[in-house]
């Protein structure tokens, strides 16, 4: 990945000045490790006339492959043979825009102290960008750019040259110019605007990012006409994120349409007055209940069936007597999901050996899930059909057999406490069914006794004097020198 920046200059106001504001000397190459390859800057020229940083981004495709979204130490196979046939290294990306914060991070706050008149004067800049993702064409790219103040120049790359019939491709050359940005303003630009044109991030957004998008965007982003959708493409179109961007961002508009502080708008509701406690999820009540029985059984080893989207495992790597976990789950989104959570492509060396996820089918035996500690089925039994129930029923407790074995599930006869849900209504789109406390007993019972178990039976959440606890929860347990029955 490759990107310049220029500037012109006189004898009073040399363009060389261009090297104290970036912080890297134009006499020098310099090379800057990334957790993706190498970063080098250099300068092709460097004179008092004219002056060209240029940064190159040396992808190492293998740490790309690594380190990638969901394909982290434990992560899930996806789409293996395009992780290598692509063109991702050779495309501007977030993984530019990442480098460019971190080569070029006090230019980008405005910082120079050996030139702090430059840094906060307006210079002649272009920059150019050789091979750049543009989702929606060289019109989306002007519409990002020119409302800064830049003058664009987005030439379409054709598929093939030789092959004029097959179109352009979806990636143009980018070149830049301006005369009234200082050079803070212009990587900040670039920090934000790369990835909302490639409309795709390497790594897991998260809640800090919206952080970053506002600190990026401060002074242009709240009066940008393509606001929304720089903010959505910039969050990865996670939506939750996005409206909290887009709230914050009118605070901002509305206080410099007031000349007022973001503090004295943002001011209805008194810190004093939040005084009243929210109740705790059901499904944090559900985890801490989980890991409460796993620890007094002095489980180490855990396989989390049914995983889903990971939140019962990342709450396990939490606590360091839970020494292995192994989250299982059918679908290949839930554990790609389950990955990113996690953060696996970022996790530490030791860490990244106490976790895996693997797909797997509960109605199948598997050798894999044999030998541990205990197991844990969150929320899973009632989203299969009735007649497959029996088949998981052995996979677990008569093959895998691990001492420990939890299962938890909706009692429907708390249904009638939801005000939001409408009478005779399961919980979830997705469940087959939803038992009484006594029909969930009823099942638990036959399989302990089947496979040679015992069972208890504890609440999770608050409990309803007349119908019970919102989720049940059954504790098997094998009985030692108990013979098990044949199915």
């Amino acid at each position: 990945m490759f990107l310049t920046i220029s500037t012109r200059g006189d004898a009073a106001h040399p363009a060389t000045d261009l090297g104290y504001l970036l912080h890297k000397h134009p006499d020098k190459a310099q090379s800057f490790s990334t957790s993706h390859g190498t970063a080098h800057v250099f300068y092709p020229e460097a004179d008092d006339r004219r002056c060209t940083a240029a940064l190159l981004l040396e992808i190492d495709t293998l740490a790309l492959v690594r380190r990638s979204k969901g394909k982290g130490r434990g992560g899930t196979p996806d789409a293996a043979l395009a992780q290598y046939v692509n063109d991702r290294p050779y495309a501007a990306s977030s993984l530019l825009a990442v480098a460019l914060s971190g080569v070029f991070s006090s230019a980008l706050r405005g910082v120079c102290t050996a030139r702090p008149e430059r840094a906060a004067t307006a210079l002649p800049l272009r920059i150019e960008v050789p091979a750049l993702p543009a989702r929606g064409g060289p019109d989306v790219v002007r519409r990002l750019f020119e409302p800064l103040g830049w003058t664009v120049t987005a030439d379409p790359v054709p598929l093939d040259a030789e092959f004029p019939r097959w179109g352009d491709s979806r990636y143009v050359r980018l070149v830049l110019e301006a005369e009234t940005l200082t050079l803070a303003e212009a990587l900040r630009h670039l920090y934000v605007l790369l990835p909302v044109l490639d409309d795709a991030k390497h790594y897991w957004v998260s809640a800090d990012e919206v952080d970053k998008l506002l600190r990026a965007g401060e002074g242009w982003l709240p009066g940008h006409p393509e606001q929304k959708l720089i903010t959505s493409r910039y969050l990865s179109r996670r939506w939750s994120l996005t409206r909290q961007a887009m709230e914050r961002l009118e605070l901002v508009r509305l206080a410099e349409a007031d000349d007022t502080e973001v503090e004295e708008i943002d001011n209805a509701v008194a810190e004093e007055t939040e005084t009243e406690e929210k109740p705790t999820p059901l499904a944090v009540l559900r985890r801490e209940a989980i890991l409460g029985v796993l620890r007094d059984r002095g489980a180490a080893r855990v396989l989390d069936l049914g995983c889903g989207q990971g939140q019962l495992v990342q709450d396990l790597l939490k606590d360091v007597r839970f020494t292995e976990i192994v989250g299982v789950d059918v679908s290949v989104r839930a554990l790609t999901i389950a990955s990113r959570r996690l953060k696996l492509d970022r996790m530490g060396e030791r860490q990244a050996s106490r976790v895996t996820l693997v797909q797997g089918s509960l109605a199948y035996t598997d050798g894999r899930l044999r030998g541990y500690d205990a197991a844990v089925l969150s929320e899973v039994i009632e989203h299969l059909d009735l007649p497959r129930l029996p088949a998981l029923e052995y996979s677990v407790f008569g093959h895998a057999r691990p001492p420990t074995v939890l299962v938890t599930t909706p009692n429907v006869e708390y249904n009638v406490r939801w005000e939001s849900l409408p009478a005779g209504h399961v919980r979830h789109g997705d469940h087959r069914f939803e038992w009484t406390r006594e029909e969930f007993r009823a099942w638990a019972r036959r399989v302990a006794e089947r496979h040679g178990y015992t069972v208890e039976f504890r609440p999770v959440g608050p409990e309803d004097p007349e119908v019970g606890p919102p989720t049940q929860m059954a504790v098997f347990v094998i009985e030692t020198g108990k013979e098990v029955k044949a199915a």
